[in-house]
């Protein structure tokens, strides 16, 4: 009888080797990743007696609608300085409306006008104020939509150049700007220096010029709004260059939230390009041009990340604006 055959048996596994039982001991907790400190590449400034860091802290930007209905009011009392000029001896020359047009042109505060717009603004403007009897009224309107003295010595030079326009102002003109002077408190000075700019030939920017402060200040919230909001550590760090920074060391509290909230205004009312002009004219040198960009990029690099592709088109911006090479911007970002 043939016998069975039996199934071979099938070799043994190696045993698996027991791992051993985790223990409190047994585990090491990694260390929690540590996060980049937005100002560790620097020493924090010291904050000066003054409280600007406190003062600066509490700052919020105005509000769009609120600047909106501002930027109208002020452009409406820029273009009534220019007729009250133009209709002073009771003849619009056209001249007179020819200077009117250079003038708007030239000036920010009019970025984004249209030619249609302007020309209807003049037109009401003219037959408003050529049969107005009551002066006093009218520079009261001025003074009340002109709050800041520099808006009034801008709204008295674009009504110097209207009347300068033709090389010779008459009585009645020399009256009015008279009129605008002590109504809008204009010194003997600033109006020596608007007139030598007309007579030269020059743009009203060269005698209206802004402090270097504060264009510096501006420089700042256009690199930390790029993004169309104010982040926490570009605001942290706009903070902590205001209060620290050699290049604002005579800026009190009050003055400095007035250039934020003053360049905050001007890049709502008068948008980017108007004021990239304002800029290039008012930082003349290499040195104030190189500085700016410092300042920008200390505020974008604030967050440790890459900045945004908006960002990034702001700083470009600036960087052909002020004529810097790539090796100074690159520069400007590793001192940052």
């Amino acid at each position: 009888m043939p016998s069975k055959k039996t199934a071979p048996k099938k070799a043994k596994r190696p045993a698996k080797a027991k791992k051993p039982a985790l223990t409190a001991r047994s585990v090491k907790a990694k260390p929690a990743p540590k996060r980049k400190s937005a100002t560790a590449r620097r020493p924090a400034p010291q904050p000066r007696p003054s409280g600007i860091t406190a003062a600066l802290a509490q700052w919020e930007p105005p509000r769009l609608d609120v600047l909106q209905k501002v930027r109208s009011e002020r452009n409406g009392a820029f273009f009534d300085a220019m007729v009250l000029a133009a209709v002073a001896d009771g003849d619009v020359s056209e001249l007179e409306k020819q200077a009117l047009f250079a003038r708007v042109i030239e000036r920010p505060e009019f970025e984004g006008m249209r030619g249609e717009d302007l020309t209807a603004l003049i037109e009401s403007s003219i037959y408003r104020l050529s049969h107005t009897r009551q002066m006093e009224a009218v520079m009261e309107s001025l003074r009340r939509r002109l709050q800041e003295h520099r808006e009034r010595l801008v709204a008295f030079g674009l009504a110097a150049a209207i009347a300068l326009a033709d090389q010779s102002a008459s009585r009645e003109e020399l009256g009015l700007l008279k009129r605008l002077q002590l109504g809008l408190g204009i010194s003997e000075e600033e109006v020596a220096k608007v007139f030598e700019t007309i007579e030269e030939g020059h743009s009203l920017a060269e005698a209206l010029g802004e402090p270097k402060e504060r264009l510096f200040a501006e420089v700042m919230v256009l690199a930390s709004t790029a993004d169309g909001r104010l982040e926490q550590a570009g605001a942290d760090a706009m903070v902590e260059t205001l209060a620290g920074d050699p290049v604002f060391g005579e800026v009190d509290a009050a003055t400095a939230q007035s250039y934020l909230r003053d360049a905050y205004k001007n890049l709502l009312m008068e948008g980017m390009s108007g004021r990239l002009s304002v800029l290039a004219a008012g930082l003349t040198t290499h040195r104030q041009r190189l500085k700016a960009f410092s300042l920008a990029a200390r505020v974008t690099d604030a967050t440790g990340e890459l900045p945004s592709k908006r960002t990034r088109h702001v700083l470009e911006l600036l960087q052909a604006t002020f004529g810097l090479a790539d090796d100074e911007v690159a520069k400007a970002h590793l001192s940052a």
